[in-house]
């Protein structure tokens, strides 16, 4: 099966059949192609927000010790492939058809012996694991895709490390009526023998976070304090593009490319996770781990696409992400006319999400998420944001909007795209063509 056939079969055959919680089935597909899960040194990585961020540092921060580093991710954004990587490179797509033709063999067998078919998302984590081994990885970065203890990664062994970032309310209904409930959802990650490390978080989220692993054996808990993490004031505004700088504990002046204002929190989620693995053995040195940090760069966290006019993509995507978006857009930008490019998922909080950035724009224009069924029309989204700032369009694609807003912020004015990582990779695209 050639690499466009494989992807077409699993968006028309496998995509069909859902999310379905639990592990039995992706148990069942890896033992069919040896338990690849059980070689590899897995860091562990769950949260709400913040996830793609800290294993990217990581992943920056290994490699730049010389360590082979493997990654899976989701979503993707720039390309299908991106979801696997080994040392910062794409699977190629010859490995993708070849892993999934095989992976759809098995499916069927699975399904001939009386098991159920295993989603796209069982199947990319067996990929994933499958690939991620034959290529020999010193370490494993994994990301869970929703929620941990249900979730398909949740399969392997006790990892190195378990790694929690930011909590907030997302997936409501799905793995939490609340954000405690979501947060106890995620700590099923937790195993005997590992090392968790957890990212600021409130006082109710923290507490479920080490009950959780207080029920297992030899688990030591690693929180990482705000006030740990020290940033210089500037006076004024920041100038646009450049580089962060903070301090963490012993770290002293670590620069990051990365410019969300949320971004040193998790550059320190990833220094603490890196002192656990030093701890176990991981041999690290501190300024090739600096290095790391500096080089790391992630699509659409942030991201500053053009500069005349700033044009900046970012996946903000639930309310809490919204909040520390509009943080960081006000540390850049006072008294500039910012124009929004707006598309979100039907299933997000989206009412919360306007009310907390509408009244900021001179204009927004609303886009659908291209290819993706729970992507809210553009039109709908701009009567909902009518309610808030009547100064609002819908677009008929994301080229067009992009175009428009051009057009309309002129020399002097700010285009913000945001609300959903699913449109991101048409953005970047549309914009490539469009300078």
């Amino acid at each position: 099966m050639k690499y466009d056939e494989a992807l077409e079969y699993m968006k028309n055959r496998i995509n069909p059949l859902g999310s379905v919680p639990g592990l039995d089935t992706t148990r069942e597909l890896l033992k069919r192609i040896g338990n690849p899960e059980k070689e590899l040194k897995i860091i562990h990585i769950a949260g709400t927000n913040g996830k793609g961020s800290v294993s990217a540092f990581l992943d920056g921060i290994l490699r730049a010790n010389g360590y082979r580093t493997g990654r899976y991710l989701s979503p993707s954004v720039v390309d299908y492939r991106e979801k696997i990587q080994v040392n910062g490179q794409f699977i190629p797509k010859t490995k993708v058809s070849e892993y999934l033709t095989a992976l759809y063999e098995k499916a069927d067998e699975m399904v001939k012996d009386g098991f159920p078919h295993p989603t796209s998302f069982e199947i990319e984590t067996a990929m994933a694991f499958w690939y991620l081994k034959d290529k020999k990885c010193d370490f494993a970065v994994i990301e869970t895709g929703m929620g941990g203890k249900d979730d398909s990664t949740n399969v392997i062994p006790s990892p190195l490390v378990c790694v929690f970032t930011s909590v907030s309310e997302d997936h409501l209904g799905i793995i939490g009526n609340n954000v405690e409930e979501i947060a106890l959802t995620k700590s099923g990650i937790i195993k005997d023998g590992t090392t968790v490390v957890v990212a600021p978080q409130k006082e109710s989220i923290l507490k479920v976070f080490t009950d959780a692993a207080a029920e297992h054996r030899d688990v030591d808990v690693r929180v990482i304090r705000r006030e740990d993490i020290v940033i210089p004031v500037k006076a004024g505004k920041v100038k646009l593009p450049g580089m962060q700088k903070f301090s963490y504990k012993n770290y002293k002046n670590i620069q990051i490319s990365l410019l969300g204002e949320y971004q040193p929190e998790n550059a320190a989620v990833a220094l603490e996770t890196a002192e656990v693995l030093s701890a176990k053995g991981v041999r690290l040195n501190e300024e090739k781990t600096k290095k790391g940090l500096k080089e790391t760069l992630w699509p659409a966290r942030f991201e500053i696409l053009g500069k005349k006019p700033p044009v900046i993509a970012d996946g903000a995507h639930n309310p809490d992400g919204v909040a520390h978006l509009m943080k960081t857009m006000d540390g850049y930008f006072t008294n500039v006319p910012i124009i929004y490019i707006m598309g979100v998922l039907k299933d997000k909080a989206v009412d919360e999400m306007i009310h907390l950035s509408a009244a900021k724009a001179m204009h927004i224009i609303t886009v659908t998420p291209p290819d993706n069924p729970r992507g809210m029309s553009a039109f709908e989204l701009a009567q909902k944001i009518k309610e808030v700032n009547p100064s609002v369009s819908a677009a008929d694609s994301v080229e067009e909007a992009l175009e428009e807003a051009c057009l309309m912020a002129g020399p002097d004015g700010v285009i913000l795209a945001f609300g959903s990582l699913s449109y991101m990779g048409k953005l970047r695209e549309a914009y490539k063509l469009h300078s």
